[in-house]
């Protein structure tokens, strides 16, 4: 089991990260959410010219960690469009793009971007998105579907880890920002980074982030090795980083202080639009329910099962 992403993958990660900031970057978001109608043309050329949707994540091992660095980069940059849910599309219909959804008011942060997607639960029912609500923060719609078929069983592993590479990609710029803030910022006459509490707190934060980070990589391989056991590492995945987020921006806020909750610091926006990845199909606890039953008494399966 290698964990590591190829060099390609991470060299193509490192190309769209260079390739969003020169589309501007950190203003992408905030003109998206100026004027949501918008969200498509700003990034989709971007993708477009990355050969975004030419990579198959399904069928080929290069291709998942290529959709991965992606994700990734995606999310450092919080760039105002559903990558890793359009990376996700089943090629065994016609669909665009596909979003796990969970609960009796199914919705996703696709508002605005008017294209075929489908819908799929835990237990691999697919529905096909006949109408997206109106658009709420972080460009979350409630969706209205039409079932379709019970095929989905192989999508829902992939539709729950590329998202979570995109949290990790913000997780990534959470702790960058912070540690420069930290760096800067002096008090007492002496940089806060000097001080022992703050250095505890980094400390936790990125255990927090580097283990989510691992698990990530995991999943990804057991995915894309077909391993009967990748949902449940899809949830446990999805499980780590939901508490890795938690960590990671209570202890940037913390450090940043009140500055760290106004617009002006980037910190905030990628806050704010970590929101969806976090809570959408289901939150935290409802992720830890849905992992008990899936592994059961089982547990999970590791290099020691």
């Amino acid at each position: 089991m290698i964990l590591d992403l190829s060099e390609d993958a991470l060299e193509y990660g490192r190309q769209a990260l260079h390739a969003f900031e020169s589309a501007g970057g950190d203003r992408l978001v905030e003109q998206a959410e100026a004027a949501p109608g918008t969200r498509a043309p700003l990034v989709a050329p971007v993708l477009d010219g990355l050969g975004a949707w030419e990579l198959d994540p399904r069928s080929d091992s290069d291709g998942i960690e290529a959709a991965a660095a992606l994700c990734r980069s995606a999310g450092y940059w919080a760039l105002p469009y559903p990558v890793a849910e359009r990376l996700a599309a089943p090629r065994d219909i016609d669909a665009d793009g596909l979003v796990v959804t969970g609960g009796a008011r199914p919705s996703a942060a696709i508002a605005g971007i008017d294209l075929r997607w489908v819908a799929v639960d835990l237990d691999g029912r697919r529905s096909r998105v006949s109408h997206l609500g109106a658009p709420g923060p972080g460009f979350v719609a409630e969706l209205n579907t039409e079932p379709l078929d019970g095929g989905g069983a192989r999508d829902v592993a992939l539709g729950l880890v590329l998202p979570c590479w995109t949290l990790l990609g913000m997780l990534d710029r959470a702790i960058e920002l912070t540690v420069a803030h930290v760096t800067l910022r002096k008090q007492f006459g002496q940089a806060l980074s000097s001080f022992q509490g703050v250095q505890f707190q980094l400390t936790d934060a990125e255990v927090e982030r580097s283990g989510a980070d691992i698990l990530a990589k995991h999943a990804l391989w057991a995915v894309a090795t077909d391993q009967p056991h990748a949902l449940d590492d899809a949830l446990a995945l999805r499980l780590a980083a939901i508490e890795a987020a938690e960590v990671v921006f209570r202890v940037s806020h913390q450090l940043h202080g009140a500055v760290g909750f106004c617009d002006e610091t980037r910190l905030s926006w990628l806050s704010r639009y970590s929101q969806p990845l976090r809570r959408l199909p289901f939150g935290l606890s409802a992720t830890r329910d849905h992992l008990m039953l899936s592994a059961g008494r089982r547990g999970l399966t590791g290099l020691y099962a």
